[in-house]
């Protein structure tokens, strides 16, 4: 498979500006990074859970 070059970015960003429009587009990005920000919040605390307490085998 090719790799995805300038042409085709500036196509999905395109559409992904006609789908959305230019309101939600901010709104949308800020719910990712929660999301993202909530997920590795939720690895550190798994990994910490983890090395206070090593016998459980989970």
């Amino acid at each position: 498979m090719s790799k995805i070059g300038p042409t085709e970015i500036i196509l999905i960003l395109a559409i992904v500006l006609l789908l959305f429009g230019g309101k939600k587009i901010p709104e949308l990005m800020k719910g990712i990074g929660k999301g993202v920000k909530s997920f590795k919040d939720g690895m550190k605390e798994e990994d910490s859970d983890a090395k206070s307490d090593p016998n459980t085998g989970k």
